[in-house]
């Protein structure tokens, strides 16, 4: 029983790293907007909280970088969360960035931030969510700690382990069970979607994330069991 019970937590382990790291991580990244060909007229970034508490991310700064620039290289190319903003558990919060395109639709929800800045490359390039502002900051040179989540596509510099694939408009890149698969590497945890579809604060929570229970209940279940 013992051996089984070691089995059972090592099997556990393994799968819990698909939604370790960062509690508040980005969700997904619609980069083809602004353009002539896209499926929304925006560009736009999504945040979720994987945790089972909620998070204020006031003052957190989400930041783009093109394929081999720097992050926030102006002020144009980052945009800081209002302050008392918070992510309730399991929840989204939807940021709509960049100029309007000549072609596309509105985001399908209505985004909790618009802003005009961040208008990013459909093609190539990278987003991060920092706790602090890093501007005109080049990869490997941020502020020690102040990385709480990043993605690159195509050529993007500076990924979580590999950069996803290049993108064309209309896709999007679309994190995993719904924002939950997070192994530090962009490649696994991220999907090229066409047509991706956004979440904001006001959309259904992850089920997924609601239904998971954490590994310290979950292992005092297997010792009742197994002991």
């Amino acid at each position: 029983m013992k051996k089984l019970a070691i089995t059972l937590f090592a099997m556990l382990a393994v799968a819990s790293t698909a939604f370790a790291a960062n509690q508040v991580r980005i969700s997904q990244v619609g980069p083809g907007g602004g353009g002539s060909t896209g499926t929304y007229v925006y560009d736009y970034v999504e945040l979720f909280n994987s945790g089972g508490t909620s998070v204020n991310i006031g003052g957190w700064v989400v930041e783009y970088g093109a394929a081999t620039g720097n992050w926030g290289s102006s002020a144009g190319n980052y945009f800081t969360i209002p302050a008392n903003t918070v992510i309730a558990p399991c929840s989204y919060l939807l940021i709509q960035c960049g100029a309007a395109g000549t072609a596309g639709t509105a985001l399908p929800v209505t985004p909790d931030f618009t802003t005009g800045n961040m208008s990013m490359s459909a093609t190539n390039g990278k987003v991060a969510l920092f706790n602090a502002l890093n501007a005109n900051v080049a990869c490997g040179s941020e502020t020690a700690g102040s990385i709480v989540d990043k993605v690159a596509w195509g050529t993007g510099n500076c990924p979580e382990g590999t950069a996803t694939a290049a993108l064309t408009a209309p896709f999007g890149l679309v994190r995993n069970n719904g924002g939950l698969a997070d192994t530090d590497n962009n490649a696994a945890d991220f999907t090229v979607v066409s047509a991706p579809v956004p979440h904001n604060s006001g959309s259904a929570q992850n089920a997924q994330c609601l239904a998971t229970p954490s590994m310290k209940s979950t292992w005092g279940t297997l010792k009742t069991q197994y002991r």
